[in-house]
């Protein structure tokens, strides 16, 4: 039942800290082999535990299952680990020497049309290139924590490499799910990094002065301009404050406001053990409750639920995911009866009970009403010529427990495809092949015109037709045509 990737890419990551174990997380999750250089001996410790936090969270934002995972390993020399890579991501200390020293080893060893992908948060790429004999072949590729979550890599080139390979490296992030923003120029920290540099220092100044705490400005992020930002970033939304007028309205109304002495941001206190202190003191009273894989899962979870919500709408992040979710091309069959949903289950979905809310198990069904719909041809282009199915009934009969992280496949049977009528009957099981569910439901062909029933014509009749035929000879479900009791 599970997915096979049949022609695994390799991805080598020199460098297993908080940021490298996420490119591990990011490249082995969607199906490719990754090798690992650390020097550090509890490297795979740490990038074991990553990988953990990964399972549980990056599969919850789609709702078609990821390749089937890669495989990792770790190694002690650097030859081995950069041999036949596709991509190769070094995320060592940010220390130029120290980068230099190894880049220079990565491409004594790696293949010399692999790009090397830079996390550097601050140098430029013409800095990592300097005394390299291949230059052109080190980019920047600048990721955001937590790498396996965030779509986001900042891809800095310099003069020196070529554009159709840093495409085809931006092709290469993409097929993880990641959203490449190509810098048009060098410069120090990128553009991310500067914007929040400019919020850091202005934080830094209301901490030392007293007027605000790190929860309270943690707070007026949160609750405020930072869920803004997540959909439309800082010029839309000022776009929108300018009202009908726009932005030029706007500009002319607050751009007066840049003159005057509201911020800090040519200036920054110095960092004394005191105010050092003071800030450690108060971050901890926020959140010292809490281990640091405590803090991270909440963010995880957070951060699900907020680019679910951006996925209805294709907003910001939401449309990276549903870029990437339209090439999880993972539907097959099982024992002669199509895979209509195949998905891992999000956290999102479990009640108090710790196991999948009834409600979800009505929307499981209903994405494989969806997927039916649009194997017969009713599909969107169905529904826009002014033709759909409706439910009518739907009856679930639960047989065992499906909590988060489970990945479950549901086969959908055609009990009936004549007229009007379409009787569906879906299975819910899981990665071992037991059921774990059942729901018989009941559709009716709609004109969308006049919202009443009618029959379906052309391709939809054409290939109910052939369906009905394949499924007429299976055996009937034994939970068919239950009801209470």
């Amino acid at each position: 039942m599970s997915s096979t990737n049949l022609n695994p890419k390799k991805a080598a990551v020199v460098g297993g800290g908080v940021i490298g174990g996420g490119w591990v997380a990011r490249f082995l999750l969607n199906g490719w082999n990754v090798s690992v250089f650390d020097p550090d001996p509890q490297a795979e410790r740490k990038i074991g535990e990553v990988i953990e936090n990964a399972r549980r969270s990056l599969p919850a934002l789609y709702d078609r299952a990821l390749p089937a995972e890669g495989i990792l390993t770790f190694h002690d020399d650097m030859a081995s680990a950069v041999a036949d890579a596709d991509w190769i991501q070094e995320s060592a200390p940010e220390q130029l020497v120290l980068k230099h020293k190894i880049l220079a080893d990565i491409q004594a060893h790696a293949p010399k049309d692999c790009l090397i992908g830079s996390s550097t948060s601050g140098f430029k790429p013409s800095e990592l290139q300097e005394e390299s004999d291949n230059p052109g072949q080190i980019v920047v590729a600048h990721p955001f924590n937590p790498v396996y979550l965030l779509p986001l890599i900042e891809v800095v080139p310099s003069k020196a490499t070529d554009a159709a390979a840093v495409d085809a490296g931006c092709e290469i992030l993409r097929s993880v799910g990641l959203k490449p923003l190509v810098v048009r120029k060098e410069i120090d920290a990128h553009i991310a990094d500067r914007l929040l540099e400019a919020v850091w220092r202005e934080g830094l100044w209301l901490v030392h002065d007293g007027v605000a705490t790190t929860q309270e400005i943690d707070d007026a992020i949160r609750f405020g301009f930072g869920l803004r930002w997540a959909q439309m970033g800082l010029f839309e939304t000022y776009r929108i404050a300018g009202g009908e007028a726009g932005m030029e309205h706007f500009i002319g109304q607050f751009g007066p406001a840049l003159k005057w002495p509201w911020t800090k941001l040519m200036d920054v206190p110095e960092l004394t053990p005191e105010l050092t202190a003071r800030i450690a003191q108060q971050s901890d009273d926020q959140s010292g409750h809490m281990t640091i894989r405590e803090l991270e899962r909440l963010r995880d979870d957070n951060l699900v639920g907020m680019m679910r919500a951006l996925k209805k709408s294709g907003s910001g992040a939401g449309g990276t995911i549903n870029n990437h979710e339209a090439s999880l091309h993972n539907h097959g069959s099982i024992d002669h009866l199509p895979v209509t949903v195949d998905r891992q289950i999000p956290q999102s979905w479990t009640d108090y009970n710790g196991h999948m809310n009834e409600a979800h198990y009505v929307e499981i069904s209903a994405q494989a009403s969806d997927r039916f719909m649009e194997l017969i041809g009713a599909d969107a282009e169905y529904i826009t010529s002014g033709s759909s199915y409706f439910t009518v009934e739907n009856h679930v009969c639960y047989v065992q427990e499906i909590t988060a992280g489970d990945r479950i496949s549901v086969t959908t049977q055609l009990i009936k495809g004549l007229g009007k009528k379409l009787h569906l009957f879906h299975r819910l099981m899981t990665v071992d092949g037991r059921i774990a569910a059942t729901v018989e439901t009941m559709l009716l062909h709609v004109d969308l015109k006049t919202r009443r029933t009618s029959e379906p014509g052309g391709i939809v009749a054409t290939n109910l037709a052939e369906i009905a035929a394949e499924h007429d000879g299976l055996p009937k479900p034994e939970e068919l045509g239950r009801a209470i009791g």
